[in-house]
């Protein structure tokens, strides 16, 4: 489970001063739900989820994942988590296999759980044909299977996934909307940023919308549809950003 209370992320620019890149957002995510977090590029999305991911320190704020402080244990927190991010890079000369095993192995799985645990996750993410093939000869989408096999491989409670499926074709796009939903099926914790407004809609059981550092509409898509008195997300969301906007100008 994950739970977010007045959580707040400011950066120093020369020229604008302070920039609250997360303002005072709070959230929860429980097992057996995909939270979406949608918002347009700069809104604070990436930031959140690195500040959940113990990658960043928040300037005030908790962070609870699996009842673990993330600012008290982040230790503990990073073993409850898969965390996928947008610019996670894979060792270019290594192959699938290679990689897996050593992230496997900086969690203490290895031996016959490691096998098991491999067995798995190339069964659910279709890896077999290019698991052992050096990853600088592998096409994006199979680089983005490998990337959330490595996410994966611990058998993380808790998945946070930064856009998984940007930039690929509709083949490699569909299985891991179908990984994810397997993941869901697992009762596993899924916080899930995407542009895709059709991939929310298949996936997300609450959807928050960021705008400017905060969350500026929440809720089931049945309830954000009832608000904002459209059944389009896209509308939804455009609505949502757009009164926001409203507000701050006023």
């Amino acid at each position: 489970m994950i739970t977010v209370n007045n959580l707040v992320k400011g950066f120093t620019d020369k020229k604008r001063g302070l920039i609250k890149a997360v303002d005072s957002i709070s959230f929860k995510c429980l097992p057996g739900e995909v939270y979406g977090l949608l918002g347009p590029n700069g809104a604070g999305k990436t930031t959140t989820l690195r500040l959940l991911s113990t990658i960043l320190k928040p300037d005030a704020g908790q962070i609870k994942i699996c009842d673990h402080d993330a600012l008290l244990n982040p230790g503990e927190v990073r073993r409850s988590i898969g965390f996928l991010s947008g610019d996670t890079g894979l060792y270019r000369r290594l192959t699938g296999r290679e990689i897996l095993k050593y992230f496997a192995s900086l969690y203490g799985v290895k031996g016959a759980d490691f096998n098991q645990r491999l067995d798995q996750v190339v069964r659910m993410l279709e890896l077999s044909e290019f698991l052992d093939t050096k990853t600088d000869k592998l096409s994006t989408g199979q680089k983005q299977r490998i990337s959330i096999a490595r996410t994966v491989i611990h058998q993380p409670p808790v998945l946070i996934l930064d856009e998984p499926t940007a930039g690929l074709d509709i083949i490699a796009s569909r299985a891991i909307i179908e990984f994810i939903s397997q993941a869901r099926s697992e009762k596993r914790t899924i916080l899930f940023s995407t542009h895709v407004m059709r991939e929310a809609e298949r996936l997300c059981n609450r959807i928050g919308i960021i705008h400017q550092g905060r969350i500026v509409a929440e809720g089931t898509l049945k309830e954000l549809r009832d608000q904002f008195k459209t059944d389009d997300l896209e509308e939804v969301f455009l609505r949502a950003v757009g009164l926001q906007s409203m507000r701050l100008d006023n």
